[in-house]
């Protein structure tokens, strides 16, 4: 009988392994810097391969051989099909319709998926002012679908956010086309605790998956609304050991992965 080997990763890997997954083969590929980015490339490495990243500031079909720091770093040149500007990239592409899926991140989510990147607190006096919109409403708003990927804690997933910076399916069914937007909407939140995606009908978020380690009832006391829970949720799948070793080779200092990966 052979000895069971246990595959050890960081939180880290776990929603990049995670977040990969979702990317289909053949797809335009918003994937931004951080986690969103290695995520894309490890689908590229992996069941992916004619997977297209594509960096907002124009870099098509990128292919880096660093990780890139931003968005117009000139690491995304290596291998690209073509470069192009920031203007020709959100218009002639995103605003077109012609991008697949983008990844997004948030400090705060509703039940409907709209996303706050701007403030937290009241708007006259904000305890926090954060980046804002940057492209972010721009692939909300023009993408297929969306991949969102956040931090999980109760007071980022509210009932009513502090301001909508992006928008998931606004107020329910009907929402995005009454407003001529081009995108599909969210598909997929992922968590440190969960995967949720959102029902068909009512467009408002549930359960999808739950991560090792942790419960339904988890998730449940996480969250500021009612969160649609199926009869049978599964647990999330665990990333190979091969995902993490394209992970370590695509970010081998450790940039997005930290001392971890």
């Amino acid at each position: 009988m052979g000895v069971l080997k246990i595959v050890e990763y960081s939180k880290t890997e776990f929603l990049i392994a995670c977040a990969s997954s979702h990317v289909r083969d053949g797809e335009n590929v918003f994937g931004g810097t951080g986690m969103p980015l290695l995520a894309a490339l490890l689908a590229k490495e992996t069941h992916a391969p004619k997977s297209n990243l594509i960096s907002e500031a124009g870099f098509i079909d990128a292919r880096p051989r660093e990780v890139p720091l931003s968005v117009a770093d000139t690491r995304y040149y290596y291998g690209c099909s073509a470069a192009i500007g920031l203007i020709e990239t959100l218009g002639f592409l995103l605003q077109a319709g012609r991008i697949d899926v983008g990844f997004l991140g948030a400090a705060q989510i509703d039940e409907y998926g709209n996303l706050n990147t701007s403030y937290i607190g009241p708007y006259d006096a904000p305890k926090v002012k954060l980046p804002g919109s940057g492209g972010g409403n721009d692939i909300a708003s023009s993408a297929k679908r969306l991949i969102i990927m956040m931090a999980h804690d109760k007071r980022k997933f509210l009932k009513k956010l502090d301001y909508m910076t992006s928008p998931g399916y606004l107020d329910g069914p009907g929402a995005r086309e009454k407003w001529s937007l081009v995108g599909g909407g969210p598909e997929v939140v992922i968590t440190d605790m969960c995967q949720m995606d959102f029902d068909p009908d009512t467009k408002k978020i549930g359960l999808k998956s739950v991560h090792p380690g942790f419960t339904v009832q988890d998730i449940q006391d996480n969250v500021m609304f009612d969160l649609i829970i199926p009869d049978d949720v599964p647990t999330t799948e665990e990333p190979t050991q091969k995902q993490l070793d394209i992970m370590k080779k695509l970010d081998p200092k450790g940039i997005y992965l930290g001392k971890g990966g």
